[in-house]
């Protein structure tokens, strides 16, 4: 049985027939025209007609980046994409003809890893997208979790430090704030404005200003061995480890799926998380250390996630 899975990010829409095992089997893409809720159904709904007319499917499962209801079927906020309450499910059924489910991409994502990755032996997982902001996904005893609107699994807004960085949902001191790819970058620029001296290097790779400093600079730098990226990277999975801490006293999970672009950065992440976690962990002592892992569909997962769920 075939299903269709659609991903569509700030730039570019991306389908594909999956079958069971979580293969795509065909693919396609398409550019993304975000200021129009129209022409984003129109692009979807032609990469849906391509990849059908060559496989007999059962529904399309549609990944978006936004807040989506609890019903699967409502995008009720999307902050870069024309979204705004707004029934995307019941318009591309109209311009298909097929089953159409929404999902939250980061719960697409996840739950591709909770299927065919990174986490096919728990039952209860949290995945963690660490990019340009950060994303999560929850399954708890093989379920997703979309709690009563739809919001769960935004730990981006967990808040971590009082009164602290303005984030860009209005409120501050949100843990995405310290441990995303924008923290990232914002914390190396600082310091190699203020003359830090392990910033030379990384700052002599962006060209001599502190302009040309990214997140992919930073992580091949600290894969190169350059120890002030390293430390920048560490600081950021410090935080990581301390949030995830405060969640598995709510959540409890069996693994830490660890995602996103951030994520590349590998044991350099990942070490000083489980370390941070361990510290912070309640009753420590009397239960076991969930494990941190590193996602492994990649760019597959939204897609495969997303058709499964319409499976």
């Amino acid at each position: 049985m075939l299903s269709i899975g659609v991903d569509i990010g700030g730039t570019k829409i991306a389908a594909g027939v999956v079958d069971e095992a979580g293969e795509i089997i065909a693919a396609t893409t398409r550019s993304t025209p975000a200021t129009d809720a129209a022409l984003i159904e129109a692009a979807v709904a032609d990469a849906v007609a391509e990849l059908r007319a060559d496989h007999a499917v059962v529904g399309v499962g549609v990944g978006a980046a936004g807040f989506v209801g609890s019903d699967r079927r409502t995008v009720n906020f999307a902050a870069n994409l024309a979204w705004r309450q707004h029934p995307l499910a019941e318009e591309l059924e109209r311009l298909t003809g097929l089953p159409v489910v929404i999902e939250n991409d980061a719960n697409a994502a996840g739950w591709a890893e909770y299927r065919y990755g990174a986490a096919t032996e728990a039952a209860h997982m949290l995945m963690v997208t660490v990019g340009t902001g950060l994303g999560g996904a929850i399954v708890l005893d093989g379920q997703l979790v979309r709690g009563n609107a739809g919001f769960a699994g935004e730990i981006a807004h967990v808040n971590a430090v009082p009164d602290g960085q303005w984030c860009g949902c209005g409120r501050r001191g949100c843990l995405e704030q310290y441990t995303a790819g924008t923290a990232l970058v914002r914390t190396a620029k600082r310091r190699a404005a203020a003359g830090d001296a392990l910033m030379s290097p990384l700052l002599q790779a962006a060209g001599g200003s502190k302009r040309g400093i990214d997140g992919p600079l930073i992580t091949r730098l600290a894969q190169q061995g350059d120890p002030g990226s390293q430390e920048l990277i560490a600081e950021i999975g410090t935080w990581l480890g301390t949030g995830l801490a405060s969640i598995a006293s709510l959540l409890d999970p069996e693994v830490f799926v660890i995602g996103g672009g951030v994520a590349a950065a590998g044991e350099l992440l990942l070490e000083p998380a489980r370390a941070a976690y361990a510290k912070h962990l309640t009753a420590r002592a009397h239960r076991p250390l969930a494990p941190f892992v590193v996602a492994s569909m990649g760019n597959r997962a939204g897609i495969v996630g997303a058709a499964d769920l319409a499976r």
